[in-house]
């Protein structure tokens, strides 16, 4: 590879954004055009797949600890600050978005309910930044801030963010995955419950944590990484990692991995699974759960829990890959399995904890016409947890195995929460395309559901002027999609409303039913919010997770190109008007909409981007990965990548959306390169006149862990952005910022 000047590129990058800044044309209405962005100069790579070359215009930006790389993404970022501060509306609605994420007492999540009538959660009251947390006896009782990140963050001059918590079986510790900037570098803190104390030095490189108390309540089992020696490949990060036991008041490195790769001759894994063992009150034994990187479905052993953290503990096979489970819980002495083997739409089977044998397993609740999407097991029941027809559903399995629907009190998005097997009855977590999400106690013994309260209905949080319709729009293979559509009461459908629609597609991950009173700002700019449920999701089961996977994977983006049309087709929008937003896997399916159809919008989003997926398994997250996307090194992998690819789809002339990239600077699991090079390549191409501008975040990673003002003026500038692309006229360039 040609290399420059160590020091020309990153003069070039600022003088370029120093010279157009300071050069403008301005008109009584500001400028008569918008500066250029810094060019990224050209150097050329070429890799050759099974006989085909590919050409790489911008591989050094991979890497990000070159100064001239830093200086360019520095340079881009400043420019598109440049612009977006100078757009006439955005202070007012920075300043809306601000007062509708804050119009609620507070914002309640993760609720963990215990037999003594205590409650841990996570909250966030209207001045805080980020979410704490809380512990209470009884729902009337007075609570206790028992963990506070924003403490580390006045300490360190950056956000921190808890990313996981862990109560003991009986509460009287309990473990805090806490990390700093979005980078989802967990470090466990340990507190006793009483005081709020600190009980133990810190344990790092607990990036997944996977805890789970022994009944002691003085020890727990966790997932920890590979110590990164220099010299190792960054591919080798997340491969290796391995259980270990941690008894509270011993040194945690000097305690050995108990389940993972190497420690067991019982238990067979690859360097890229990662290990688990959970452990359920009551439950004499301990589950052994391995994951295939991104894969769904899972391999579980058994063993007895008094043996694990022994020498050679006996570790029974229950099932594995092939077996097609993806969830379970535990009750008793049996373990209850959810599974799609011979059922798209999944089924849940038991067998025995002792004696596992899925030959001889039966059949507890059968596939039916709905998604099955979880189980959990409560002390009168196993509560199942189904989609059907876009709707969340809840039954109940009772002792005697007889299936029960749960009346829940209105239809949209139903999540299981705060389970526990000691306890009688079910927490849901309830929200609609229109209804903020709040949390309801389900009692068998009346039948009824009540709102608990705890999440409390903020002033916006249920607008009565909102309307949510389910249509479905026809791709090109002649299959029906579900596509969702938002509006404000009384829109004309002209063609005429700024419309933005999402799609996701990847991992069987479905898009149920969700609101937030944020989004009233959109709303009220005459703004339409769309949701793609495209092939690829889960929306339809297993089958539908495979039709947009791999070799399927062009349904997703085709899918989405199909709900764009009949937005347009039946009048919401036109193309000027339509933008297309998709993040992190989600990037496939943006990136390919614009790269394919670029005339069917006026704008696009993308968060935290796959977007160069020939490159995607050279990364840290890579690995793990390739069960879900493929590699290069099969000639089929590499030529479905090559598909997956927006960035070696991109083509000179071409007059592309605008587009605004989005990253953070700590982002574990797509690197921010993916984002830079596509940024670069667009810039390069395109002839449409329209922006390409790339946000960077540098106290941010994958959006996990961000904070309240972090995400308020992400979404006032993405809204920005778009409101001015379509041309509204609040939303004009200005001569003063």
């Amino acid at each position: 590879m040609k290399r420059q000047n160590p020091m020309s590129f990153s003069q070039l990058a600022v003088r370029i954004f120093l010279t157009a800044a300071a050069g403008l044309q301005v008109t009584s209405h500001g400028w008569a055009a918008p500066p250029s962005p810094p060019v990224a100069p050209v150097e050329a790579v070429t890799n050759t797949y099974f006989g085909t070359a590919v050409v790489d215009p911008y591989r050094y930006m991979e890497n990000l600890s070159n100064p001239n790389v830093t200086a360019w993404l520095q340079a881009q970022n400043d420019y598109t600050h440049f612009l977006l501060d100078r757009i006439s509306g955005r202070a007012a609605l920075r300043a809306r978005i601000q007062e509708l994420d804050n119009a609620v007492a507070a914002r309640v999540e993760d609720v963990r309910r215990l037999p003594d009538g205590r409650y841990f959660y996570l909250k966030r009251l209207p001045q805080d930044n980020t979410f704490k947390l809380y512990v209470r006896t009884g729902l009337a009782g007075k609570e206790t801030l028992l963990f506070d990140p924003e403490k580390f963050a006045q300490t360190a001059g950056k956000p921190f963010a808890i990313n996981y918590y862990e109560p003991s079986q009986n509460g009287g510790y309990v473990v805090c995955g806490l990390s700093a900037g979005g980078s989802e570098d967990a470090v466990i803190h340990v507190l006793e419950t009483a005081t709020g104390k600190e009980v133990d030095p810190p344990i790092d490189r607990a990036q997944y944590g996977g805890v789970s108390w022994r009944p002691d309540g003085k020890s727990f089992f966790y997932n920890r990484l590979q110590q990164m020696e220099p010299g190792m490949p960054e591919t080798e990060r997340y491969q290796k990692s391995r259980v270990y036991l941690h008894v509270l008041g011993a040194d945690a490195g000097q305690e050995p991995p108990v389940f993972g790769y190497g420690v067991s001759p019982r238990v067979q894994m690859d360097p890229a699974d990662d290990p688990f063992v959970g452990t359920a009150p009551g439950c004499q034994y301990a589950l052994g759960s391995i994951e295939h990187g991104t894969r769904q479905e899972i391999t579980l052993y058994a063993a007895p829990l008094a043996s694990v953290g022994k020498p050679n503990p006996p570790w029974q096979k229950i099932c594995d890959v092939g077996d097609d489970v993806t969830d379970f819980t535990v009750k008793g002495r049996e373990i209850f399995l959810l599974t799609h083997q011979g059922a798209s739409r999944f089924k849940i089977i038991a067998t025995s904890l002792a004696k596992p044998d899925l030959a001889s397993a039966r059949t507890v609740v059968p596939a039916g016409d709905a998604v099955i999407t979880g189980l959990a097991a409560a002390k009168d029941a196993i509560y199942v947890q189904l989609r059907d027809g876009g709707l969340g559903r809840v039954w109940r399995v009772t002792a005697q195995e007889k299936v029960e629907p749960v009346k829940l009190p209105f239809d949209g998005s139903v999540g299981l929460m705060g389970m526990d097997p000691r306890l009688t009855g079910a927490w849901l977590d309830m929200g609609t395309w229109t209804r903020a999400g709040q949390i309801y106690a389900y009692d068998p013994r009346t039948e009824k559901i009540t709102n608990t309260g705890l999440q409390p209905l903020g002033k916006f949080d249920a607008p009565e002027n909102l309307e949510s319709v389910e249509v479905k729009a026809r791709s090109g293979d002649g299959t029906l999609i579900p596509l969702s559509i938002v509006y404000k009461r009384g829109i004309k459908l002209d063609g005429s409303n700024p419309t933005l629609l999402w799609g996701y597609g990847a991992y069987g991950i479905s898009q149920d039913p969700a609101y937030g009173p944020v989004l009233l700002a959109w709303y009220e700019k005459g703004g339409v919010f769309a949701v793609a449920h495209v092939r690829g999701g889960g929306e339809y089961g297993e089958d539908w997770y495979q039709g947009g996977y791999k070799q399927t994977k062009p349904n997703t983006w085709k899918d989405f190109i199909a709900c764009a049309q009949y937005l347009i087709d039946h009048q919401y929008t036109s193309p000027s008007r339509l933008a297309g937003e998709g993040g992190s896997a989600g990037g496939i399916l943006i990136g390919r909409a614009i790269t394919e159809r670029p005339d069917l919008f006026g704008a696009a989003i993308i968060q935290v981007g796959c977007l160069d997926m020939l490159r995607i398994e050279t990364t840290p997250n890579g690995v793990p990965n390739i069960p879900e996307f493929g590699s290069v090194r099969t000639e089929d992998g590499f030529r479905e990548l090559d598909e997956m690819s927006s960035y070696t789809h991109v083509q000179d002339g071409t007059k592309y959306p605008a587009v605004m990239l989005t990253t953070g600077i700590n982002d574990p699991r797509v690197e921010p390169w993916q984002s830079a090079k596509m940024a670069a390549r667009l810039q390069a191409a395109t002839t449409s006149g329209k922006p390409i501008l790339l946000r960077v975040d540098y106290e941010a990673g994958h959006g996990i862990g961000s904070t309240k003002k972090q995400n308020e003026e992400q979404r006032a500038d993405v809204w920005t952005f778009l409101l001015w692309q379509f041309g509204l006229p609040e939303f004009q360039m200005s001569v003063s910022p």
